[in-house]
This record gives C-alpha cells, sequence and structure tokens, in this order.
C-alpha cells in the first residue's frame, strides 16, 4: 500500500477538522453518543478525501512523439596542420 502524499494528509486533516466543528455546531448536541456518531462521520469523510486526492489530479497520459531529425551538416574541409618550427640552436 503506498505511503500517502502531504496533499492527502492535508485535505483529509482539514476536511475532519471543518466537518466535525460544523455538524457539532449545526446538531448543537451535547451527548456521548451524538458526539461519537459526529466523530465516525467526519473521519470518514476526511478518509473519503484524503483517497480521491489523487484522482483529480490525473492527467491523461503524454503520447510519445519521434524525435526530431538532426539537421545535415555540411562537411568543412579542415586545413592542414602546419609544419613544426624549430628554433636554431646557438
Amino acid at each position: 500500500m503506498p505511503r500517502p502524499t502531504a496533499a492527502q494528509l492535508a485535505y483529509g486533516s482539514c476536511t475532519v477538522i471543518f466537518s466535525t466543528l460544523a455538524m457539532l455546531l449545526l446538531s448543537q448536541t451535547s451527548s456521548g453518543v451524538g458526539i461519537a456518531i459526529i466523530s465516525v462521520a467526519a473521519l470518514a469523510l476526511g478518509l473519503l478525501v484524503a483517497m480521491t486526492v489523487p484522482l483529480s489530479g490525473k492527467r491523461p497520459a503524454a503520447v510519445e512523439q519521434p524525435a526530431p531529425e538532426e539537421p545535415v551538416r555540411a562537411a568543412v574541409p579542415v586545413p592542414a596542420p602546419e609544419p613544426v618550427r624549430e628554433r636554431a640552436v646557438s
């Protein structure tokens, strides 16, 4: 199983925190059972969001294109090397 990416951890954590707060504020529950149900629902929602993060970022596979042909280079004659000049020993 691959490790979660940083984006998955961030999106999942933010989803859990914000959805828990929103559901607790909207339901105005104060019982332990209600809080437990909301917490489990928020964790499930966070897990769902974290697992779908890579699916939304998929890109179509790149199509391989043939390499461009190299341009034809003109043959340039190389000048002949000059003879070595020796110094006179005096």
